[in-house]
């Protein structure tokens, strides 16, 4: 009996002084810390579809790190640990929901916006400190109620972003649940080619660069056809945008017929941008033996982490990166560009330009890794930003935007045509090197995803589609679209048994993008 007496009674105590302990957690102020993650955390959440979750990691941890001066500094200066995190808490809220404010405010075309938002925002943050050094107002009892919300918040954030990695990278969800994996089978004695395949994002056919842009990339053409390659000249992809391109060409089928969740009032996209990290041919290829390389391209539906090499530069180590630049614009440190002290979008097209150097200064190294190999290589170019003069130079991607971020024909086509006279010399350079450089004849596509922007009707179609398939080229067409490349590369090269399907165009309109209507060919 005294035994289980004072088993209870110390179970008892045991029990009161966790009480104690998680009443003093809860009621201590760390709410400064969480309110600190939050913003940085939502902005994330909202952009993971377009981001890697490891785009926060610097931001995130740079917000931690000056509110937690901050904070230290107001502990000082009131002598209060109360205090000090109320006024850190109001003065992050403040810094935080400045750009949103400001967003909103500019489409309403409010005049000198800058000037009374930001003497509105110094005011509040003036009354803000006052307040906190106030001695008649108490701030021990709103540390619970504030720890509560903020974490609150900072859980469900975390949860929208942990809910969608999944989906923003490679799952064991096929892009076509019917599929299953065909047996490849090597002609006896023949070695696997290696398999390179470009996107060169919104590059158009010659036809249209010439007849609406104005640029002649003739010159471009016949040197790849020097090459060996056969250039389809009357080319159309099979739908206007990326993810949609992409997800029907690499899991060489239409859309329409890959997934019944494509259907005309689904809006959600997720299916469709697993269907790329996912593809049917990278899983056809790796199960004939094939190594896989892709590269990073800033937009999280093409980089396919998940490749056996995937080729990108430091997170960490790097320049600012577009995801911080979002974060900034979202503060009163936005208007460091209006001030001449820094360019954000010049900063944010610094990334594109490493980015795109890093996958073009790779081709030596992929021509002599081992293989069989399927290299996937999205760049985003000639698509904007325009960062690149036509000799590789920088350029200042700002000048070709009005001060709401929007292009006229003028300046975007202008911008589209030096790009494009330094992705086109690259490009034959990438193709030469890979060529001379492969120990076995690789096999290498050139194929636009869409056509440039501000363009109407069939023009959204014309893409440029160029092959380098040795000894084969006699099985190409000149209207040959992207849905039929892997087709026609996995029956001719590794045995599959893929008939062609018709060449087609679809029109997919935001936000009901598989609302497909049938597009005009205009080919003859």
């Amino acid at each position: 009996m005294y035994l289980v007496v004072s088993i209870s009674f110390v179970t008892t105590i045991k029990v009161e002084l966790l009480k104690k302990t998680s009443l003093q957690i809860l009621n201590a102020p760390w709410y400064w810390a969480t309110f600190a993650t939050y913003p940085v955390l939502a902005l994330l959440a909202h952009n993971i579809s377009q981001v890697r979750w490891t785009a926060g990691i610097r931001p995130l941890g740079l917000s931690l790190l000056a509110a937690a001066l901050f904070f230290l500094l107001f502990r000082v200066i009131y002598r209060d640990w109360h205090r000090a995190a109320f006024a850190i808490t109001a003065l992050t809220l403040l810094f935080f929901t400045y750009g949103q404010v400001y967003d909103q405010l500019s489409q309403k075309k409010v005049p000198h916006l800058a000037l009374w938002l930001g003497g509105a925002w110094l005011l509040l943050a003036v009354l803000a400190l006052a307040w906190s050094g106030r001695r008649k107002t108490r701030f021990q009892g709103a540390a619970l109620v504030l720890n509560v919300i903020s974490l609150g918040l900072v859980v469900y954030a975390a949860y929208m972003v942990i809910a969608e990695i999944p989906h923003a990278t490679r799952s064991n969800v096929p892009a076509d649940p019917k599929a299953s994996v065909r047996p490849l089978h090597l002609p006896a004695g023949e070695t696997p080619p290696d398999i390179y395949y470009f996107i060169l994002d919104s590059y158009g056919r010659t036809d249209l660069l010439k007849n609406n842009l104005e640029y002649d990339n003739s010159g471009f053409i016949a040197n790849l056809e020097k090459q060996g390659f056969y250039v389809a000249q009357c080319s159309q992809s099979n739908y206007p945008r990326t993810d949609v391109s992409l997800g029907s060409s690499l899991n060489m089928d239409y859309l329409q017929n890959l997934n019944p969740k494509f259907t005309p009032q689904n809006e959600d996209r997720t299916q469709l941008w697993q269907s790329i990290l996912n593809s049917d041919v990278a899983d056809e290829l790796k199960s004939a033996g094939y190594k896989t390389v892709a590269f990073a391209t800033g937009f999280a539906f093409t980089e396919i982490t998940s490749a056996d090499v995937y080729i990108t530069p430091s997170p960490v180590w790097s320049p600012i990166t577009e995801f911080e630049v979002l974060v900034l614009r979202t503060t009163p440190l936005r208007h460091l560009q209006d001030l001449g002290w820094v360019n954000l979008e010049q900063i944010d097209g610094q990334r594109y330009r490493e980015r795109t150097l890093l996958a073009l200064n790779s081709m030596s190294r992929l021509a002599h890794m081992q293989g069989p190999k399927f290299a996937f290589i999205h760049l985003v170019i000639p698509h904007p930003p325009f960062v690149f003069l036509p000799d590789g130079s920088p350029d200042d991607p700002s000048k070709y935007m009005d001060e709401n971020g929007i292009y006229s024909q003028e300046h975007y086509y202008k911008g589209y045509r030096q790009q494009a006279d330094f992705i086109s010399a690259q490009i034959e350079k990438a193709a030469a090197t890979l060529i001379s450089e492969s120990a076995h004849p690789p096999v290498i596509v050139i194929q636009g995803d869409h056509s440039p922007w501000l363009q109407n009707g069939s023009d959204e179609f014309k893409i440029l589609n160029a092959y380098y398939l040795p000894g084969h080229n006699d099985l190409l067409y000149p209207s040959i679209s992207p849905v039929n490349t892997f087709r026609l590369i996995l029956d001719t090269y590794l045995g599959a048994d893929y008939p062609l399907l018709k060449d087609e165009s679809f029109y997919s309109p935001i936000p009901k993008v598989f609302n497909f209507s049938e597009a005009p060919d205009t080919c003859p």
